[in-house]
């Protein structure tokens, strides 16, 4: 329902109507049910632009999905709720939580050398659009130079020339800009046609590498799949 705007959440575990919502609820549905979300476009695009959906009966997933497709589409389905949850969440948050967060990640990544270092680097500079230094790797053989900005529009060109401009201004090679919004096409093409490496990563990256690496999550279930071993029925 909050991928459909008909509630959105307020604290962890408390959610609150919409308007939209209320406007639903005057309507009186028998029920609410995929086919009932799949009217509103948000919610057909948190589906990545899938038809209308139709709750389906036991007999046609059989036919359709085997038990491992099944598995794997509901653990997409699931991984991609969390990760946009996960975003909501980090676009919330307060600018020292996304300073501990990009630190986290970086070192979960195996950027930054320790906690300490790139806790210090990160969130210190603020020296013409660099937000902190880290290192490459644990010795420093290089540096890699950080902009994070929790940002609402739509990051382009101007933003991203910018921070190049800024890297120039230190001598630096490197750069990392990480954004819980997203890049224009132009801002992307920019950075590709530039000498120095600038990598770009939007929310939904960071939401997933986040994923990935175990930051601002925990495991809850973990299923184990297994296969008949054919070699082990063969007799001599």
């Amino acid at each position: 329902m909050a991928k459909a705007g008909l509630i959105e959440s307020v604290v962890r575990g408390k959610f609150k109507i919409t308007q939209r919502g209320l406007v639903l609820l005057d309507k009186r549905p028998p029920k609410i049910d995929l086919a009932l979300l799949g009217q509103f476009p948000e919610f057909l695009q948190f589906f990545k632009g899938a038809p209308t959906p139709k709750a389906p009966t036991e007999k046609s997933q059989t036919l359709e999905q085997t038990p491992q497709e099944l598995l794997e589409s509901s653990y997409q389905a699931l991984h991609d709720q969390i990760a946009t949850d996960l975003l909501d969440r980090v676009s919330k948050s307060t600018p020292r939580f996304f300073e501990k967060l990009v630190v986290d990640l970086l070192v979960a990544m195996g950027y930054g050398g320790s906690h300490a270092d790139a806790g210090q680097a990160i969130g210190k500079s603020g020296d013409d659009g660099i937000d902190g230094i880290i290192k490459e790797d644990r010795l420093g053989l290089d540096a890699v130079y950080v902009q994070a900005k929790r940002w609402k529009g739509t990051v382009g060109r101007p933003e991203v020339q910018s921070f190049a401009g800024s890297l120039e201004g230190h001598r630096a090679r490197k750069g990392v800009f990480i954004t819980t919004s997203q890049f224009s096409s132009e801002a992307r093409e920019y950075v590709n046609r530039i000498e120095k490496k600038i990598i770009l990563i939007d929310g939904d990256q960071l939401a997933n590498l986040s994923l990935e690496f175990g930051i601002g999550v925990e495991p809850v279930t973990t299923y184990r799949v297994q296969r008949i071993d054919s070699d082990y029925f063969e007799e001599e």
